[in-house]
C-alpha cells in the first residue's frame, strides 16, 4: 500500500474518528515516555498511559505523579496538548451529534432499515395513517417522502423523514425501497387533478423501476388516469373521487336513519378486508351456507368476487360456483 492510498483511506475516515485516533497516538506517546523517564514511578507503560490520560482529562486521581524536574515538564506538555485535544474531541462530538439530529429532522438522511412502509406526501391523510400503523404494528418503521416540508421532528412524529423529490432516483434510494415492505403514494391536493395524477404515476414508475415486485398502492384523483397508473406499475389503485362522491351520495338520502361515514369510518378501523378462494367443498352451495362456514373461521361475508364484479350481500340461495372469490371482513 503507498502513501496515495494511505491518504485517501485517511481523508475518507471521518473527523470524530481521526480526532479519536490523534487523541489515542497522543496520549500514548506521552505514557511511554513517562514511563522511560520515570521506570520507577511508571514502571508499567500501561501506568504511563493511564497517567496521561487521567491528567489530560483533568480527572487526576494522583495515583501516578511524576516527581522529577523532567516528568513534571513532561506532564506540563501533556497537560497544553493533550486537554486541548480532548476538549476538542468531545466539544467536535457534541458537534457532530447536533448536527445528526437536525440532518434527521430536515430530512437528510438516509434510512437503513427494512420491512418498512414508504408514504410519499406529508398530509392529513398520512399523518392520521401514521397513528394507525403504530396502533396496529407497533415494531412497524415508516418513511416519509415529501418535497414541500422542510423539517419533521421526529419526538412529534415517529417516522424517518427524507425531504426531497419522490420521482429521483437518489431520494428513492435514501427511503432504502430496496428492503421496503410497501409503498403508498397520496395524492397532493394542493394542484390541480392532472398535475396531482401525473405526479403520482412519475412517483409510480420511478418506485416500480427501483423496485420489481413491491406492492405500490396509488391515490389517483381523475378516472380517466386509472389506467396510466396501472401501466405505471401500481398494484392498487386508491380511487378517493369516486369513493367520497359514493359516500356524500349516502349522506344525501335521509329516507333511512344511518351515518355513512361513521359507520364506515369505525369499520376500516376495527375491522379487516380479506378475500377468499372459495374452498372446493362450497362450490354448487347456497350463500347462506358459505356464510355459515366463515361465520364459525371467525369472518364475516359481506360478498363474492366473480370473474372480476363484484356481487355484494346476494340472496341467501345465490349459488356459489367454481373461482368465485370471497369476500371478507374480520377483526384486525
Amino acid at each position: 500500500m503507498n502513501i496515495r492510498s494511505i491518504k485517501r483511506i485517511y481523508f475518507r475516515i471521518p473527523i470524530i474518528l481521526k480526532l479519536l485516533m490523534i487523541v489515542l497516538v497522543t496520549m500514548i506517546f506521552f505514557g511511554m515516555i513517562i514511563h522511560f523517564i520515570e521506570p520507577v514511578q511508571f514502571p508499567t507503560a500501561f501506568d504511563g498511559i493511564w497517567w496521561a490520560f487521567v491528567t489530560a482529562a483533568t480527572v487526576g486521581y494522583g495515583d501516578y505523579v511524576p516527581l522529577t524536574t523532567t516528568g513534571r515538564i513532561i506532564g506540563i506538555l501533556l497537560i497544553l496538548t493533550g486537554g486541548g485535544l480532548i476538549a476538542f474531541y468531545i466539544t467536535s462530538l457534541s458537534t457532530a451529534t447536533l448536527k445528526r439530529e437536525q440532518d434527521l429532522e430536515n430530512g437528510r438522511l438516509a434510512f437503513h432499515g427494512h420491512d418498512h412502509f414508504i408514504f410519499v406526501g406529508w398530509n392529513e391523510r398520512t399523518r392520521q395513517l401514521m397513528k394507525l400503523v403504530l396502533e396496529y404494528y407497533p415494531g412497524r418503521r415508516i418513511v416519509v417522502i415529501d418535497k414541500t416540508v422542510n423539517k419533521l421532528t421526529y419526538k412529534e412524529y415517529p417516522v424517518h423523514f427524507i425531504q426531497g423529490d419522490a420521482t429521483e432516483d437518489d431520494t428513492i434510494k435514501k427511503a432504502n425501497i430496496a428492503n421496503a415492505n410497501c409503498v403508498l403514494i397520496t395524492a397532493d391536493i394542493t394542484k390541480n387533478e392532472r398535475q396531482a395524477d401525473t405526479y403520482s404515476i412519475m412517483t409510480t414508475i420511478a418506485m416500480r423501476g427501483n423496485h420489481l415486485t413491491l406492492p405500490i398502492v396509488t391515490e389517483i384523483l381523475s378516472k380517466k388516469q386509472i389506467e396510466n397508473a396501472i401501466r405505471a406499475g401500481a398494484t392498487t389503485i386508491i380511487r378517493s373521487n369516486d369513493f367520497m362522491s359514493n359516500l356524500f351520495f349516502h349522506e344525501l338520502d335521509h329516507l333511512m336513519q344511518a351515518t355513512p361515514f361513521e359507520d364506515i369510518d369505525q369499520l376500516l378501523v376495527q375491522q379487516q378486508f380479506s378475500h377468499q378462494k372459495l374452498p372446493l367443498d362450497l362450490e354448487d352451495e347456497t350463500f347462506s351456507k358459505v356464510v355459515n362456514y366463515f361465520l364459525h373461521q371467525g369472518y364475516l361475508v359481506i360478498g363474492l368476487i366473480r370473474e372480476d364484479a363484484y356481487t355484494i350481500h346476494p340472496k341467501p340461495d345465490f349459488i356459489m360456483e367454481e373461482n368465485d372469490i370471497v369476500i371478507t371482513i374480520t377483526n384486525w
